[in-house]
């Protein structure tokens, strides 16, 4: 079974969180691409910023519904949903509207298990990383790929 060394791919648009919106999206738009790690000064993974992080921007803000018992309001989902849509919806740099805590493997996690990976957790790329630093990234092509081939 190959390991997410063998099948990942090596040559990866990266951001840094301190790019602004506005060139993050000129970027997606440049380059023919849906997301990216971003990345610090040093090559750590910090997070990954995707194109529905800048679709959420231009979204309509969702009031919170209430529910009004005796004299008190109560509000049925929880205060940090709203106070973070608001806070992705007026950030100017990729670090406001990254996704933090990304799940990401090591070189030598197998490719069914980065597989189980974006199922169960429904994501489109697994960022492969080396120690700290970003080694490289698995989509779903790479999975179909590497599927596809003989021997594997």
């Amino acid at each position: 079974m190959p390991q997410a060394r063998d099948i990942m791919k090596r040559d990866v648009i990266t951001v840094s969180p301190d790019m602004t919106v506005e060139e993050l999206g000129r970027l997606f738009i440049e380059k023919n691409i849906s997301g990216a790690p971003v990345v610090n000064a040093d090559g750590e993974l910090i997070g990954v910023v995707t194109e529905n992080d800048l679709v959420a921007q231009d979204k309509r803000l969702h009031i919170p519904t209430l529910l009004r018992l005796f004299d008190a309001y109560i509000a049925l989902e929880p205060p940090s949903t709203i106070k973070e849509e608001m806070r992705k919806m007026s950030a100017q740099t990729v670090g406001e509207i990254s996704t933090k805590g990304v799940i990401s493997v090591d070189e030598e996690a197998q490719m069914e298990d980065v597989a189980t990976i974006m199922a169960e957790k429904r994501v489109h790329i697994v960022p492969v990383v080396k120690g700290k630093k970003l080694a490289g990234i698995i989509g779903r092509h790479e999975i179909i790929k590497a599927a596809m081939t003989p021997g594997s």
